[in-house]
C-alpha cells in the first residue's frame, strides 16, 4: 500500500469516529492532528493519549480514554500492515 493510500484510510477512519455525535466531516482538523501522531509514535497508549488531548482541546469536552486506545490500535493496525505490505 502507498502512503497517499494509507493516509487517505487513516483519514477515513478516524473520520468515522464520532466520539461527540457531531456528524460527518465535524473532526477534519483533528482528523489532520491525529494522522501527524500516527507517524510520531508506534505505542497504542501513547497515540491514545494524544488523540484524547486534540479531542478535549478541540471540543472542550472529556472523552473516555478506552475509545482512544480502541481507535489508536486500530490506526496502529492499519500503519503497519501497510508498512509489512511496503517491504515485501
Amino acid at each position: 500500500m502507498d502512503g497517499q493510500r494509507l493516509n487517505r484510510l487513516l483519514l477515513e477512519t478516524v473520520g468515522a469516529w464520532d466520539p461527540f455525535g457531531c456528524g460527518n466531516g465535524a473532526y477534519e482538523v483533528e482528523a489532520i492532528d491525529v494522522l501527524q501522531a500516527v507517524y510520531d509514535t508506534d505505542d497504542a497508549r501513547k497515540l491514545a493519549a494524544r488523540i484524547q488531548s486534540i479531542y478535549e482541546f478541540a471540543f472542550d469536552k472529556p472523552i473516555p480514554f478506552r475509545d482512544c486506545l480502541k481507535l489508536a490500535g486500530r490506526l496502529l493496525e492499519l500503519k503497519q500492515s501497510a508498512s509489512c505490505s511496503l517491504t515485501s
